[in-house]
């Protein structure tokens, strides 16, 4: 379990920086509501995998990582609503989004080992 997360936990915190600065760029565009939606479902991902590695079991490491993997997936929502809203422009949501499926997938992964794992 250890091994999975070191990588995933760097990766989950520099997408937690991009959000804030993302929420931050927002901002001065005047829009308040969707960046503090993102704000706490984009920066709660990498919280969740950090807490992950103090998990007391597996079972409860596969569960905090399942609410990482649907705060990754709220993520991408509201940075498709910002993109459609024309909040983001094709350049800034190509750049993001493409990182939170990343996490998206890492996280997938890792899940379905750690269950396939458990069954063993």
């Amino acid at each position: 379990m250890k091994g999975e997360t070191n990588f995933i936990k760097e990766k989950s915190f520099r997408f937690a920086i991009r959000i804030v600065h993302l929420h931050k760029l927002l901002q001065y565009r005047s829009e308040t509501v969707l960046s503090k939606q993102l704000l706490r479902s984009g920066t709660s991902v990498g919280a969740l995998i950090r807490e992950s590695e103090q998990a007391e079991s597996r079972a409860d490491f596969i569960h905090k990582l399942s609410i990482a993997l649907k705060e990754a997936d709220e993520t991408e929502y509201w940075l498709a609503l910002l993109h459609e809203t024309e909040y983001l422009n094709e350049k800034e949501y190509g750049s993001i989004v493409n990182d939170c499926r990343e996490l998206l997938r890492i996280l997938t992964a890792i899940i379905k080992t750690s269950k396939t794992n458990k069954n063993e």
